[in-house]
């Protein structure tokens, strides 16, 4: 096949404007492995393992190396997964050099340098995305991002993350934490997606005051309702000695909430209370950082002895 016929092909089955594309696909269009090694014998095209050809023979970029991982990996099998997927989505403000992919546990797979192929034991209903490259939808990837985490800090931001972006509904995700069940920290990502599902009603799943009890302190007041500047104030924990806990779902770091809870704290400063704010989330990761926090501000108000 001539070299530029042999080029215009290659670029219709580069439909997605890459600039790799798979040895089968090739093969789909007529183009061999004779013609594929003339191409790179010319210095035109480049060749990455045993099923990716680059039409260019500079270095792949993100996208490209990620295909290349499906192909290389299996492409009827492997799929993006966990914080690889989510990116692929359109997640900010998250780095990671390693791309995951999600394979049946019943296949054998071979290596790829900055690969990390995870096991999972069955792909599950409507799971991947129905178009592109061959990734798990946003609900499924956070959640398996959060069971593959390195520590349970970073599991909790790849949960909030999605969610705050609006990558995944919060509903959805809990809908999914009951079906993707992982073999690590169960108990702490069923916690957060509660967290972040059900906002301020998970504070019941909490226990506060049972943290308190723990702890040796005072029980407080929970639901307190009290006056500020323009009508009532409702309180999630007080102690008579003035010291104000509130703890914050999810939700209230979205929209204007900030600004809401900026005009209720102070109201409640004003009157000279000592408020502290805990994120429901931030408990899970630092209960006795925050805890410490409670029993120095009720040491200063003299609630303890």
């Amino acid at each position: 096949m001539r070299s530029t016929r042999r080029r215009e092909r290659a670029r219709v089955v580069d439909a997605a404007d890459l600039g790799v594309v798979s040895r089968a696909s090739l093969r789909a269009h007529g183009i061999s492995a004779a013609d594929v090694r003339a191409e790179v014998r010319a210095d035109r095209w480049t060749t990455h393992g045993l099923q990716t050809v680059a039409l260019h023979t500079r270095p792949l970029g993100q996208e490209e190396l990620q295909w290349r991982a499906v192909w290389e990996t299996g492409a009827d099998v492997a799929a993006l997964d966990g914080v690889t997927a989510l990116l692929a989505a359109g997640m900010k403000g998250y780095c990671d050099d390693r791309i995951h992919l999600s394979v049946v546990h019943s296949h054998t797979v071979k290596r790829l340098p900055g690969v990390r192929v995870h096991k999972i034991t069955r792909r599950h209903d409507r799971e991947l995305e129905p178009h592109g490259i061959p990734r798990v939808r946003p609900a499924v990837a956070a959640i398996r991002a959060a069971h593959w985490a390195d520590s349970d800090r970073q599991a909790a931001l790849l949960l909030v993350l999605p969610t705050q972006q609006g990558l995944v509904r919060a509903s959805d995700l809990l809908e999914t934490a009951r079906t993707i069940r992982g073999r690590r920290r169960r108990a702490f990502v069923g916690g957060v997606v509660k967290d972040i599902a059900l906002g301020a009603q998970s504070l019941g799943e909490l226990d506060f005051a049972r943290l308190c009890r723990a702890r040796g302190l005072p029980a407080p007041d929970r639901q307190v309702v009290c006056r500020g500047p323009k009508g009532r104030i409702y309180l999630d924990v007080r102690w008579r000695c003035g010291v104000v806990v509130e703890i914050d779902g999810i939700q209230h770091t979205w929209g204007l909430a900030p600004v809401l809870d900026a005009l209720r704290q102070n109201g409640v400063t004003l009157s000279r209370d000592t408020v502290l704010r805990i994120p429901n989330i931030g408990l899970r990761l630092h209960e006795n950082a925050f805890m410490d926090q409670v029993a120095q501000a009720l040491q200063q108000r003299g609630a303890l002895r």
